[in-house]
This record gives structure tokens, sequence and C-alpha cells, in this order.
């Protein structure tokens, strides 16, 4: 399975209102429940007047369109991680999911993906 690094420095924050929020951004993961507004968007990106956020995010995506029947995928890139005791932040979209790590754990976990037959550009 291909993974792809992506070239961004990430930040997850909560944001107040979504009017605050440039929908506009080439790239941003936004959830919405009865409890907090969630983003997640390109560091330089962040609006003006979050009430929390946590800089210093790197991601990488599995390619391709993974299809609805495929089981595990997520589980098993986690836990490879996980055993290297590396955090992660998970984003699912309607292709694909995506894995944030910190950045100081970014090397360490694309070398453990490789170790594990993961293919990582």
């Amino acid at each position: 399975m291909l993974l792809k690094k992506l070239p961004y420095d990430f930040t997850i924050c909560k944001v107040r209102r979504p009017e605050e929020i440039d929908l506009s951004a080439d790239f941003y993961f936004l959830a919405r429940t009865d409890e907090e507004l969630s983003l997640v968007c390109r560091t330089e990106a962040v609006p003006a007047a979050v009430t929390e956020r946590d800089d210093g995010w790197r991601g990488f995506r599995i390619e391709g369109v993974l299809d609805f029947s495929l089981i595990g995928i997520l589980a098993k890139l986690s836990s490879i991680l996980a055993a290297h005791r590396i955090g992660i932040f998970a984003v699912s979209t309607f292709n694909t999911d995506y894995i944030l790590v910190k950045e100081e754990n970014v090397h360490r976990a694309l070398a453990a993906l490789a170790e594990a037959g993961y293919e990582v550009r």
C-alpha cells in the first residue's frame, strides 16, 4: 500500500463559529458535533480566534480510493505506530484515510511503516 507524506505543517484547533474558517483554503478537515467545532488545517491558515490549538503536526495519506468494504486499514496503520509508541490523529474522507503525527515523530513513523511493508513517498 502506498502512503504519501504531505508537505504541510498542520494545526488541530477548536473554533467558536464556522464563519471564522476560510472555506476557500486548499486543505482542511472540519468536524462539528453537539459539543465542538474542530478544524485541522495548514498552520498558516489557522483562524485568529480559536479557543484551543495544538501545533506541530505532520501528515500522510493512503494513496488511491479505498472501497468501503475494505476492513482494518486504519487499524493496521495505527497498531504499527502504537507499537512504536507514536500517537496519531486520524481523519477519514470519502476516498481515503489521513494520519497525522507530531513533527518530532514523523521520521520514526514513516520508517516504522516502511519497515512493515508500506511504500512511503
